[in-house]
């Protein structure tokens, strides 16, 4: 019962007191996940050295792609999700759940498999070197070996939220973040395991993660529930969740890209030495974005339950509430590591020709990020409301469409400083069309609402909703 008022909340509550409850947790738990990402590269780092943590860079193409899958199946079940408890429709929300966990088994078999017979191949792929190729080894077969844990934990986590708990949904990252903090300086340096136990340590943490979050639907504290019949795969759901979650797949899956783009072509225009550089900046982009992302996933329940529920001028407020909050936060964030780089670079090192290096790439790397948030609450947007193919488009706009053609051929005309470049320019180019994209459905998802009754929006607006008229979707 508490559950279900909780999920009612979605509806009723303030708008701007709903998106701080469900975004602040989301941005705590954001904070110690990524924590706990920056405390293994700092560990590896001093430990280990450089190459250890340019080893662990190559390998993260890899976990991204386990991660794209995983995400596609969270969000993408969490947009059905919410918009079936808003449409009072329980049976159906439950039966959504019960084959997200199917696919989150099949996927866990595929993650073994490669751990054991196509790992280094992949590895080699993706820009191993003979330097890095072990650390990377070391790092991802532990990794593999847990993927059931990373995709039930990174999928449920989008489905807790999706019905409005967002304080349990902080919790399961917290609880992780915590126990892999305390293992991973006996697995590294007690045990001297180096960056093996880094991995270790990390699937240990969310393994007790995972025990926690099915006691959570089992015990009944969701306003979801799982059962042995809803486990069986139903296409037309498996089908409706992953048209919505593509979105999410592809920009993990072009991260992984981007990723594997940007390491060959410092390793062929610097050195693995720079591989090292754009891993340490990657964990301070991981802190820069959590405001961003957490206000995101606060705004996406509110706007699946309430277009669910045909609460549209509720939708349009938290829309707006969104897009301001998040635009003052990344112009903060711009203005912070464009004037005093340096400071964040000695979080992870004391290496002087690291940090005037890292330092001069951040101030090219993070130019144009102010206009960031525009493009993440566009994408997430779109996909709250259920509309795969905008959320597709921008989805596969910073990484597929600008920034790895970008990385590809800046370098040849500047070097090093030509990788960085391509980072501030997709910004730009991605913003320009997440813009373009909400000015061309204004009227549908910006615009109108304050002053319409449910009445009239029941009608031709909810058409206009659905498929907008002046436009090809």
């Amino acid at each position: 019962m508490e559950a279900k008022k909780q999920t009612e909340l979605l509806g009723t509550q303030k708008i701007s007191t709903l998106l701080r409850n469900l975004s602040i947790p989301a941005m705590i738990g954001m904070f110690v996940m990524t924590l706990y990402n920056v405390v293994d590269t700092i560990f590896i780092s001093y430990g280990v050295g450089i190459d250890a943590v340019a080893g662990t860079t190559i390998s993260f193409p890899l976990m991204m792609i386990v991660m794209a899958v995983s995400a596609a199946l969270g969000m993408g079940g969490a947009s059905v999700i919410s918009r079936r408890l808003g449409e009072k429709r329980g049976d159906e929300a439950n039966r959504v759940f019960g084959n997200i966990i199917s696919l989150i088994i099949i996927v866990s078999v595929v993650g073994l498999i490669i751990a054991f017979f196509a790992l280094e191949p992949l590895l080699i792929l993706f820009g191993g070197t003979p330097s890095t190729l072990g650390y990377a080894m070391d790092y991802m077969f532990p990794i593999m070996f847990g993927t059931f844990f990373f995709s039930f934990g990174f999928a449920t986590n989008n489905i807790v939220r999706s019905e409005g708990n967002a304080k349990f949904a902080m919790m399961t990252m917290i609880v992780p973040a915590v126990i892999n903090i305390i293992l991973d300086p006996i697995f590294i340096f007690v045990f001297n395991m180096g960056v093996q136990g880094a991995a270790i340590a990390t699937v240990i943490s969310q393994a007790s993660v995972t025990l926690m979050i099915f006691q959570y639907f089992l015990k009944g504290k969701s306003s979801l529930s799982l059962s042995f019949q809803d486990l069986k795969i139903k296409w037309k759901i498996v089908i409706e969740v992953m048209a919505i979650g593509m979105p999410a797949f592809v920009q993990q899956a072009a991260g992984s890209l981007m990723m594997i783009a940007i390491n060959k072509m410092l390793i062929q225009f610097g050195s693995e030495f720079y591989v090292g550089i754009y891993g340490l900046i990657q964990r301070i982009v991981m802190f820069t974005i959590i405001p961003i992302m957490g206000v995101m996933q606060g705004m996406m329940p509110i706007v699946g339950y309430n277009y669910g529920a045909k609460q549209f001028a509720r939708m349009r407020e938290t829309i707006w509430i969104t897009l301001k909050i998040v635009t003052a936060c990344a112009t903060i964030i711009t203005l912070l590591l464009v004037l005093i780089p340096s400071p964040f670079l000695r979080i992870f090192t004391s290496d002087p020709e690291v940090i005037t290096e890292g330092s001069a790439a951040m101030r090219v790397l993070f130019l144009t990020f102010f206009v960031v948030g525009v493009q993440v609450v566009a994408g997430g947007l779109y996909q709250a409301l259920g509309k795969p193919k905008q959320a597709l488009i921008l989805s596969l706009s910073r990484q597929i469409l600008f920034l790895i053609p970008l990385v590809l051929i800046l370098p040849h005309y500047f070097g090093v400083i030509g990788v960085w470049m391509a980072f501030p320019i997709s910004d730009v180019l991605s913003f320009i069309l997440s813009a373009a994209l909400l000015y061309r459905d204004r009227d549908t998802i910006l615009v109108k609402g304050k002053d319409e009754d449910k009445e009239d929006l029941a009608g031709a607006e909810v058409d206009a909703l659905v498929e907008p008229t002046n436009v090809e979707s």
